[in-house]
């Protein structure tokens, strides 16, 4: 029988490259699999050859150990794979078929996935709505930072693509599919992007950079990227954004110096529950400031997207309150001015298709703007590093050596 290997969380601040056992059509125990979980039968599921996996600032949080997740947890939600094998009630996939991953696990039957709320799919995990591959509380599914995945109930979540040759063409754009673009994208259509919008993202890692490309997609007249980098706000230049560093101080005054005023007609937080201080505070952690400050400079009738991870158990917080998830925020401020703001995982699915053809149809270029980076597993661990450094790149995994390497 075949092997598998798998990027494991070890302890804060290390992953190491684990031989694990092949995937089967079944949920094993294993670390973080909730109980109730185990043995759950998956002929409804396949078993993936992984072509790319990327890795994500979600999981940096774990990395860094500011979540409770548990020690040889294979990590790896967004995942890209050939299938070949596929359970007795799987209908519509095939053996060869290469689809993009939803990390959004979703069963397809419950009310929510029916209402198109695959992020919070009530079938999926029996401790909360909601579940993702290889991530801390959410339902113990094995990730797929790994050689071979199981991906259950394929015949809802798998986004299929057309064509196998243009798929790996384009695979580092459509390896974003899984995760990064959706949910930048989510972030700006829940902000109310449009046609002509001014548009402030905080945060220039890989999803904010997403969130702006989508801006873009949507009409923004002008997207304007924030964040401490530089190295991380001259990749928002490289393709067209404006850029403010919150390291110079709160974003009013540079945002007045770009539109002739200090706010914006809608807002997004890609940068989530470790957020820093801006001016005097940049570099000291202070998890309130991205929240707050977008309260300030999103006009009156605005919205804030907010794609940017919050954790209802942080054991890093800086004091008691922000270890269970409770931020300092001035909802007043939001209310006086009837800002309206939208949280929680993106629903993959109400996206990934549209997505997928503006790729395919040479319409967006993803991976150029997050700066796709492609590694191999045994140099994940490094590439969590240099990510976790503040490198400007979106380190995409090729375990088996299938991106091709012109697109490298």
């Amino acid at each position: 029988m075949a092997g598998n290997r798998g990027v494991a969380y070890i302890e804060p601040g290390k992953v190491e490259v684990h031989e694990t056992d092949y995937q089967k059509l079944e949920l094993l125990d294993g670390p973080g699999v909730n109980p109730a979980n185990v043995g759950r039968k998956l002929n409804h599921g396949v078993i993936l050859k992984v072509v790319t996996t990327n890795i994500c600032g979600s999981d940096q949080h774990m990395v860094r150990g500011r979540t409770t997740a548990p020690p040889n947890l294979v990590l790896g939600h967004e995942i890209l794979g050939e299938v070949v094998e596929k359970g007795s009630d799987v209908e519509f996939i095939e053996v060869g078929d290469i689809c993009s991953v939803p990390f959004n696990i979703a069963c397809g039957r419950c009310r929510n996935c029916k209402e198109g709320k695959t992020g919070i799919c009530l079938n999926v995990n029996p401790a909360r709505p909601g579940a993702a591959y290889g991530y801390v509380d959410m339902g113990g599914w094995v990730g797929g930072q790994a050689e071979y995945v199981t991906v259950p109930y394929a015949d809802w979540n798998l986004l299929k693509f057309p064509d196998r040759d243009q798929a790996l063409e384009k695979v580092l754009d459509l390896t974003m599919l899984s995760d990064i673009f959706p949910t930048g994208f989510h972030g700006a259509v829940t902000a109310g992007v449009k046609p002509g919008s001014t548009v402030y993202i905080a945060g220039a890692g890989p999803v904010g950079l997403a969130a702006a490309v989508g801006a873009q997609l949507l009409g923004a007249a002008v997207v304007i990227v924030s964040d401490l980098n530089e190295g991380r706000l001259a990749q928002a230049r490289s393709f067209g954004c404006e850029t403010v560093d919150v390291s110079k101080g709160s974003p009013q005054d540079q945002i007045e110096q770009i539109l002739g005023v200090p706010e914006v007609d809608a807002a997004v937080d890609a940068v989530g529950f470790e957020a820093r201080g801006h001016g005097e505070g940049a570099g000291k952690e202070a998890p309130a400031t991205v929240l707050n400050s977008l309260m300030e400079i999103t006009a009156a009738g605005g919205a804030i997207g907010i794609p940017g991870l919050y954790v209802t158990g942080d054991p890093g917080g800086i004091d008691e309150a922000a270890k269970v998830g409770a931020l300092s925020l001035s909802l007043g401020t939001g209310w006086a001015k009837s800002i309206s703001f939208t949280t929680g995982q993106c629903p993959v699915m109400r996206y990934n298709r549209g997505l997928m053809m503006a790729i395919l149809h040479d319409k967006v270029q993803i991976a150029k703007a997050v700066n796709a980076t492609t590694i191999s597993l045994d140099e994940a661990p490094q590439g969590y590093a240099e990510f976790d450094s503040g490198a400007a790149k979106k380190y995409v995994i090729d375990p088996h050596g299938m991106v091709p390497q012109k697109a490298a």
